[in-house]
């Protein structure tokens, strides 16, 4: 295999940045152009930011397009503004990679390259197609999770699998580990399976549509915790949730605000619980108590340590200082 192939990227969050540097760093592969999201504002403050993904093809000079809906790009056209009009004509595209771009691609660019548009889906397909896979296999309790490898078509993560590699999920993995150990892995096979795939010693595999399961995009209402679940279940959706959008939740209280104004919701975020529930059932679901000088929370079956919260507007703080702090609100029930 010696013949260069130009390669276009499709992607946009931290989550795509390995793989990207693995196409870079290998000779074989040209990242002639980089289609990412749009920049947008960050942040409290609404500072305009730029995607990582533009970010990293920023310091390798590589051609960049930005579309608001990738339906709308015409690719050999955009490619030759972005080229100064030497251009890179349809025929010599020979590979598009997608990894974490949140949209569909659309026939036209999917039937562009010669080698097809591949994607890296964050889990092990056919289960978990759509955007929330490293979330839910945490949520139900999987053993395992990792990464496909699969070359994509016109159907939501339905494409045909050139590889696949598992890694376990541990008790105390959150989104925010997974996130990386399978952004990681995703880019240790894919220069591998790609060469593989180009040479002929790959034949994509069929999915099992029978198996298939849909995952929509986690919302940040999506984040509110349900008490009356087992503490075992909302220790793993609360691992689910970490970091975003964060697991929350409510509770009455008068001191986190001025003393003579009337009780009012406020908002928690539960950061951090213990990786074991706790055999105590004689509270009421969602009511926090002191255990040992910590900060435990009744669960319809079992309670939950609570390691670290975080007050709206304040910042995060061990359940420890929650209890020596907030001293008041033990016995108060969590909504």
């Amino acid at each position: 295999m010696s013949n260069i192939i130009k390669t276009i990227f499709i992607g946009t969050p931290d989550f795509a940045l390995p793989g990207l540097r693995a196409l870079i760093e290998d000779p074989l592969f040209d990242v002639v152009a980089v289609i990412t999201r749009p920049d947008k504002p960050v942040g409290r403050k609404q500072v305009l930011t730029k995607p990582p993904v533009k970010t990293l093809a920023e310091d390798h000079n590589i051609p960049i397009l930005q579309p608001a809906n990738i339906k709308t790009l015409d690719p050999p056209a955009a490619l030759k503004r972005s080229f100064g009009g030497r251009g890179i004509r349809h025929k010599t595209i020979d590979l598009i990679i997608v990894i974490a771009y949140a949209q569909i691609i659309p026939e036209k660019i999917l039937n562009l390259p010669k080698y097809g548009v591949i994607n890296v889906h964050g889990s092990l397909l056919p289960k978990y197609r759509g955007a929330a896979c490293i979330q839910w296999p945490i949520i139900n309790g999987d053993k395992k999770t990792g990464v496909t490898i699969m070359k994509m078509d016109e159907g939501l993560d339905t494409g045909p699998i050139l590889a696949q590699k598992s890694i376990p999920i541990n008790v105390t993995d959150t989104t925010g580990t997974l996130f990386d150990k399978i952004s990681k892995l995703g880019a240790e096979i894919l220069v591998p399976t790609l060469k593989d795939y180009i040479a002929g010693k790959i034949k994509p595999i069929p999915q099992d549509d029978s198996k298939a399961s849909y995952v929509g995009r986690i919302k940040k209402a999506d984040g509110h915790i349900d008490w009356d679940k087992p503490a075992i279940e909302i220790g793993r959706f609360i691992r689910a949730m970490t970091p975003w959008p964060s697991a929350q939740a409510r509770v009455e209280s008068k001191k986190l605000k001025v003393a003579c104004l009337p009780a009012r919701q406020e908002s928690l975020k539960i950061l951090k619980v213990s990786s074991s529930p706790l055999n105590i059932n004689k509270y009421k679901p969602g009511e926090m108590f002191e255990n040992d000088g910590e900060l435990a929370v009744q669960c319809a079956k079992d309670a939950l340590i609570i390691k670290k919260i975080q007050i709206a507007g304040k910042k995060p703080i061990s359940g420890m200082d929650f209890v020596k702090g907030y001293g008041d609100l033990i016995g108060k029930q969590l909504s």
